[in-house]
């Protein structure tokens, strides 16, 4: 089993900054993917960003020129750095990785996120 960990959430003011960590833990094989969901109530969970295990990012419209996500292979994280922050980027962010040969997906339980002056 593979466990992953969400930090960084809070509450910041239009315009702030945050920067949001994930990590897996346990049973983890080689990461094909790792990426951030941002769900808010009533809605689906929707893609933020992802990226593959040879480093290529992929943005949502939303995120582009303002998030930045990265990862670190050797300690199993992703990272999401998110900048001019927007009161629509408020939600509950959601961390996920896809592992090993049989691309198991697995979900973190998340870190809310509120923007707000």
């Amino acid at each position: 089993q593979v466990a992953l960990v969400e930090s960084g959430g809070g509450l910041v003011q239009p315009g702030g900054s945050l920067k949001l960590s994930c990590v897996a833990s346990g049973n983890v094989l080689s990461m094909n993917a790792m990426g951030w969901y941002r769900q808010v109530p009533g809605k689906q969970r929707e893609l933020v960003a992802h990226i593959t295990g040879t480093g290529r990012a992929y943005y949502q419209d939303p995120a582009k020129g303002r998030f930045t996500i990265s990862s670190d292979n050797g300690k199993n994280s992703v990272f999401l750095q998110m900048t001019s922050l927007k009161p629509e980027d408020t939600g509950v962010y959601y961390c996920m990785g896809d592992f090993g040969p049989e691309r198991m997906s697995y979900w973190g339980r998340g870190t809310q996120v509120n923007v707000s002056s």
